[in-house]
C-alpha cells in the first residue's frame, strides 16, 4: 500500500518541483526586467521587499512556528548591520568615520568582501541569540516578550556608547553600496527555501508541537528547550544577514536606525500574513513594503482646483494602522493563516473552475 502511494505521489512531487524552478527562473527574469528598465525609486522598492521577506521568514520561524514572543529582531538586525559594515569598510574610510575616538584593532585593518561579511553577521548575530536563549528561554508567555525587548534595547544602549567599536551616535557612514537585486533577492529565496524546508521537516513538525503544547511536546520526549534555541539561533541567523542587507543600502547607519519601531514592523508584517505561515510573511513584506510607500500620497499637499490642501506628515501610518485594525477585525488569521502555498492546491482549483465553466456550456 505504500508503495503504491509513494509511485502514485512521485510524479506529482517532480511536477512541483518542475513548476517552482520554471517559477523561480520566471521571478528573477522579471527581477532582471526591473533593474534594467526600472527607476531607481522602483528598485530600491524591490530591494526592500527582499530584504524584509528574509527578515519577516526568520522572525516568523520563532514567532509564528514555534510560538515563542520574542521582540529582539531589531537587536539581531543591529548586529548584522554594524558587523558587515565594519568588515566592508576599509580601514581608510574607518579613519574618516571614527573622528573622536579611533576604532578598536583589529578592526582598524579587516577588510572582507561583502558576501563573506554577510555570512560573518549572520554568525555574530547567531551566536548573540545563542548567548540570549539560555537566559531567555527559562520563562515563557509575556516574561518572553519582555526579557527580549529588553535586549533589544540594551543592544541599541550600547552601540550607542561603544564609541570605538560602533562610532556611538554619530554612526557610520561611507558603507559601500552593495545591496542590489541580486543580493537581496537571492537572499531572500535562500531563506525562503532553508526556513521551508526546515518547517516540512520532523524538526518543524516539533517547533508546531510545541508552539501547541509545550507541556504536551515535552510529555512526549521533545527537547523543547533545545528546539527553541535551534529555532532562535536560525532565526537569529537571518535576521543578522538581513541587518547587513539593510546597512549596504542605506550606506548610513546609527543606533536610532534599530529601535522596536523596526521589531514593530516585523510583527506587523508577520501577523497580517498569517502566524506560522512563511508564504503569508513572503505576500505580506511585498504588500507592507509597496504599500506603505504608495499611502505617501496622503502626506503630500493636493492642489483641489484652486484649494491647497497642506500634507500631513504622518498620515500614512495613520491609514495603514486603521486598514490593519480592519484586517484584524474581519480577518483574525491573517493572510494565509497557517497555510502554505501549494501547486497542488492550485492546479486542483483551476481543474474545478475549468470543469464548472464547461458545465455551465
Amino acid at each position: 500500500m505504500s508503495l503504491n502511494v509513494s509511485i502514485h505521489a512521485d510524479p506529482f512531487r517532480r511536477r512541483n518541483r518542475f513548476l517552482t524552478f520554471v517559477s523561480t527562473g520566471l521571478l528573477f527574469f522579471l527581477l532582471y526586467i526591473a533593474h534594467t528598465f526600472g527607476t531607481e525609486y522602483e528598485i530600491r522598492i524591490l530591494i526592500n521587499c527582499a530584504i524584509f521577506i528574509t527578515m519577516a521568514v526568520s522572525y516568523n520561524l520563532i514567532n509564528g512556528v514555534t510560538g515563542q514572543f520574542s521582540l529582539a529582531p531589531n537587536a539581531f538586525a543591529a548586529i548584522g548591520a554594524y558587523t558587515s559594515a565594519l568588515l566592508t569598510m576599509s580601514p581608510m574610510e574607518k579613519q574618516l568615520s571614527f573622528i573622536i575616538e579611533p576604532v578598536v584593532w583589529p578592526l582598524s585593518v579587516i577588510h572582507t568582501p561583502f558576501l563573506v561579511s554577510l555570512v560573518i553577521a549572520g554568525m555574530v548575530a547567531a551566536f548573540m541569540g545563542f548567548l540570549m536563549g539560555f537566559p531567555v528561554f527559562r520563562v515563557r508567555g509575556d516574561y518572553l516578550a519582555i526579557v527580549t525587548l529588553g535586549f533589544g534595547e540594551v543592544v541599541r544602549v550600547v552601540a550607542n556608547n561603544t564609541q570605538s567599536i560602533t562610532n556611538g551616535p554619530l554612526g557610520l557612514k561611507g558603507i559601500v553600496h552593495h545591496t542590489n537585486i541580486a543580493w537581496s533577492w537571492g537572499f531572500a529565496m535562500v531563506t525562503i527555501f532553508f526556513i521551508t524546508r526546515l518547517i516540512k521537516s520532523s524538526y518543524g513538525l516539533a517547533l508546531k508541537a510545541i508552539r501547541y503544547d509545550e507541556s504536551a511536546a515535552e510529555a512526549v520526549g521533545i527537547d523543547t528547550f533545545r528546539h527553541k534555541m535551534f529555532a532562535f539561533i536560525l532565526s537569529a541567523f537571518f535576521g543578522g544577514i538581513g541587518g547587513g542587507l539593510l546597512a549596504h543600502l542605506i550606506t548610513t547607519i546609527s543606533p536610532n536606525l534599530f529601535t522596536f519601531f523596526l521589531t514593530f514592523n516585523l510583527l506587523i508584517i508577520i501577523v497580517l500574513g498569517g502566524l506560522g505561515s512563511t508564504t503569508g510573511s513572503v505576500i505580506s513584506a511585498i504588500v507592507v513594503t509597496i504599500g506603505s510607500e504608495l499611502l505617501r500620497f496622503f502626506e503630500e499637499p493636493l492642489f483641489i482646483g484652486g484649494l491647497h490642501i497642506p500634507g500631513i506628515p504622518g498620515m500614512r501610518m495613520v491609514i495603514f494602522s486603521l486598514l490593519l485594525v480592519l484586517m484584524m477585525i474581519f480577518a483574525r488569521q491573517g493572510l494565509m493563516g497557517t497555510r502554505e502555498f501549494s501547486w497542488n492546491r492550485v492546479i486542483d482549483r483551476m481543474t474545478a473552475f475549468k470543469r464548472h465553466w464547461e458545465n455551465r456550456k
